[in-house]
């Protein structure tokens, strides 16, 4: 379940994500067209977007870049996801406009407890991204 704070959720992910485990969700909308980024974030104006990193490949950087030129989407935070941590891709990122990083090796660690995970679990619960370690 999406935590209060996260009203609305873009979820850029590949079509191999099975929607029936997003159906009961209203405030989470999957998309896996690159095309479809920025109509959908028009449609539903989400708080939170959160980008497989794998999925989008050489169009992240052009996304990030369009989402940091303009003011319009200022108050969106970006969340990426990725399998492993890269210091020099991963600083990237971050400085076009990345929020917050998650890895896989964090899914799975459930008996630490630290701060990233902590901003993490305030923007989406923790089982919407079971679910996205389990397709990738």
């Amino acid at each position: 379940m999406i935590r209060t704070r996260s009203k609305r959720v873009l979820f850029v992910a590949p079509q191999a994500f099975p929607d029936q485990l997003l159906a009961e969700y209203d405030n989470v909308k999957h998309i896996f067209a690159v095309t479809a980024i920025f109509p959908s974030i028009h449609e539903i104006k989400p708080d939170v977007i959160l980008f497989d990193h794998a999925h989008m490949a050489g169009n992240l950087e052009r996304v990030l870049r369009r989402l940091q030129a303009n003011p319009f989407y200022k108050h969106i935070k970006i969340c990426c996801y990725k399998r492993n941590e890269s210091i020099t891709a991963d600083a990237m990122l971050k400085v076009l406009g990345v929020d917050h990083m998650i890895y896989q090796a964090d899914l799975q660690k459930t008996a630490k407890s630290n701060t990233t995970l902590n901003a993490i679990n305030n923007l989406v619960n923790a089982s919407l991204l079971r679910l996205m370690a389990g397709v990738v």
